[in-house]
């Protein structure tokens, strides 16, 4: 993350992540094998972090929350559910290690989507652009240092997991810049509505 000394006097910034959250049962089985993980390696950012699946960070002003939310509100009005297939270890060589999501595809579009239809919105300044994750996972641990990453991918590339979940929502999170909890924005639901509906909400009068 650079630095934002160029920000407005007087106006909080955030960080936000936009995620796809697994079901409870499985939140809890990949949060055991990240601590499986901290236990054997002293990862810190895997004893911390959410089980989620990523699809944007960004840093912005509160202030812009408002028109983001409506937004995201209108892309998630006319999205399907998704269901997400988690299969074994990848890597990010020496820094990240993740569970693999095998079904890309749908995941990748609903990113593209909220790319095209946000970014504007997202991009705080020139040095603070919206990071979108075209390569979807879910993090086990990251920033790794060269020993945790090297011994644990030695280990991990040859372990197992398996899991599914039907994301039929998307979570928007948000800290102020500095602190460690993530705390709920919105959620916004998958409602499949047909692409009528969703113009109709777009173009209708604020109240």
């Amino acid at each position: 993350m650079k630095n934002v000394i160029n920000s407005i006097p007087g106006y909080k910034v955030c960080e936000y992540l936009l995620v796809l959250n697994p079901h409870e049962e499985l939140r809890n089985k990949i949060t055991a094998v990240k601590k499986d993980f901290y236990d054997s390696y002293q990862a810190e950012t895997a004893k911390w972090s959410k089980p989620h699946l990523t699809l944007v960070n960004f840093l912005q002003y509160q202030l812009m929350e408002e028109r983001i939310v409506n937004r995201l509100h209108i892309i998630a009005m006319g999205r399907t559910p998704i269901k997400v297939e988690l299969k074994d270890y990848g890597s990010f060589p020496s820094h990240t290690i993740y569970i693999n999501v095998t079904s890309k595809l749908p995941i990748q579009n609903l990113v593209k989507q909220i790319r095209t239809e946000t970014q504007r919105l997202m991009k705080l300044n020139d040095d603070n652009k919206p990071h979108f994750i075209m390569e979807p996972h879910l993090t086990i641990a990251r920033r790794l240092l060269p020993w945790q990453y090297e011994k644990g991918w030695l280990e991990y590339s040859h372990k197992h997991f398996t899991g599914r979940f039907i994301a039929d929502a998307m979570l928007l999170l948000k800290r102020p810049v500095g602190e460690l909890k993530y705390e709920i924005v919105q959620r916004f639901e998958f409602q499949n509505l047909p692409v009528s509906t969703v113009q109709g909400e777009l173009f209708a009068p604020v109240p």
